[in-house]
């Protein structure tokens, strides 16, 4: 358990965080979540693989509880709040996926919970975090941040939806499943937010096989954790312009960064044509229902962005799945 304070991230210009959890904190999270989360299937993907000249596999977890990856972190974060946070509740902020995990987490664990999420935010997104129970403070994008923090000030407890050892701990949770299904996997190609996926499953799969490769995938327009690299230290990016809706974190976490800047192999940006194109390969070949974020790892291999080698082993992760029926019938027109 990682002792938590009452505030956000830190500043950017403050010094480096060390990274505080590891392999051990990772295994407990899986004792933790396992009660409340899928182990979702790990696919064998051979026509992708023949695209790319590689044996592929795509870990589904569009098909996760509450519709993507997000519950993981957001369950195990909730089981390590104390008494004074349990009973103030939390606010959160969120593009979508996180607001439903949280209020997934916050139900099952009897705990109140508030999310800021953009006037934007796809309505079934909107709907489902109201239906686990969640209040629903709608904002402008701009303003999600500060929004959360204000209700920080009038006693509730923030919990970050990425920055945050214990939702890092809990992704990593996937990590462990990748490398138990491919024991011998080559290369891990993660989409990417604000990072909060990806540095559990690099920090997890590292620490079980550091041979594994680990490559993110950003939108274009949403460079956050490929401009905090280039940078040295996260900078905020406004606003994030993507059809993934899900990968728009305007910032890299300060946690996840130190991470990511240790584990990760590298982060590749790509156009929005590239992620539908994984899109449509989903949903048409795969025959998975994926949002636009959870295609970013496909279309990046399909369109040369991410390069395996010949023969090597190749995991995709489909990071969600929560699209409104009439939008992805629109893109895939």
């Amino acid at each position: 358990m990682i002792r938590r304070s009452r505030v956000g991230s830190r500043p950017a210009d403050r010094p480096s965080l060390p990274t505080v959890i590891g392999l051990p904190d990772v295994q407990r999270a899986r004792h933790v979540i396992t009660p409340h989360v899928r182990r979702t299937p790990l696919l064998s993907a051979g026509h992708l693989g023949e695209c790319v000249g590689a044996r592929a596999w795509l870990k589904a977890e569009n098909l996760q509880r509450t519709g993507s990856f997000k519950v993981r972190g957001a369950v195990n974060a909730v089981a390590q709040l104390d008494e004074e946070a349990r009973r103030a509740g939390v606010v959160t902020f969120s593009a979508g996926n996180a607001a439903q995990a949280i209020a997934y987490a916050g139900r099952a664990a009897g705990v109140s919970v508030v999310v800021a999420m953009p006037e934007t935010a796809p309505r079934t997104k909107i709907e489902a975090a109201r239906g686990y129970g969640a209040e629903v403070r709608l904002v402008a994008a701009a303003e999600l941040v500060a929004t959360a923090q204000r209700l920080v000030g009038e006693g509730r407890y923030m919990l970050h939806p990425f920055d945050d050892w214990d939702v890092i701990a809990g992704h990593g949770t996937l990590g462990l499943e990748l490398l138990e299904d491919v024991p011998d996997a080559d290369l891990v190609v993660v989409p990417v937010g604000g990072g909060g996926l990806i540095s559990g499953v690099a920090l997890a799969v590292k620490a079980v096989r550091p041979a594994t490769r680990v490559v993110g995938v950003q939108p274009e327009g949403a460079q956050a954790v490929r401009r905090a690299l280039d940078a040295g230290h996260p900078v905020r990016i406004d606003p994030p312009k993507t059809v993934a809706d899900g990968l728009t974190a305007p910032f890299c976490g300060d946690r996840n960064f130190e991470v990511i800047r240790r584990d990760v192999d590298d982060v590749v940006a790509v156009p929005d044509d590239v992620v539908v194109e994984g899109l449509r390969y989903l949903v048409t070949r795969a025959r998975l229902v994926a949002e636009p974020a959870g295609a970013a790892a496909v279309g990046a291999l399909l369109g040369g962005a991410v390069r395996p080698a010949p023969g090597e082993r190749v995991i995709a992760i489909v990071s969600g799945g929560n699209v409104d029926a009439d939008r992805l019938a629109s893109m895939l027109a």
